[in-house]
């Protein structure tokens, strides 16, 4: 037992702020989700039951394209700073842990590749 004073013992454990990039990603990303979300939703209703030649050619118009891409973008990093809170929490082996954000890491840059050169090659093939 010492004879430091409670916030003696406080200075120096890391800093109450080392969180806030992590929770603001978060938030924005959950709140860019919503609406790119909303818009996904109501224009795959509008397209209705369609064939892979209407589905392609609605993916090769440029608004279209680019608001795919970015759904995947965010969806993606939404995912990442998720699933990195869980094994933050529940991994307590700190090479398994560093191993384990490392593979979630490039499984999720993995799957933003493939799905960016999906829209893509969707999107100019729709053109050619």
């Amino acid at each position: 037992m010492g004879f430091r004073s409670p916030l003696g013992r406080a200075i120096g454990s890391g800093s109450a702020r080392s969180g806030f990039e992590h929770w603001w990603g978060q938030r924005l990303s959950a709140a860019g989700l919503g609406l790119l979300g909303l818009w996904f939703v109501i224009s795959i209703a509008g397209i209705g039951a369609a064939d892979h030649a209407t589905v392609a050619a609605w993916i090769g118009s440029m608004p279209h394209a680019i608001l795919l891409i970015l759904l995947v973008m965010t969806l993606l990093y939404h995912s990442n700073l998720g699933v990195n809170v869980v094994l933050e929490d529940y991994v307590h082996d700190g090479r398994a842990l560093v191993l384990a954000l490392g593979l979630v890491r490039f499984a999720h840059v993995a799957m933003a590749v493939a799905g960016i050169y999906s829209i893509v090659s969707l999107s100019l093939g729709a053109r050619a």
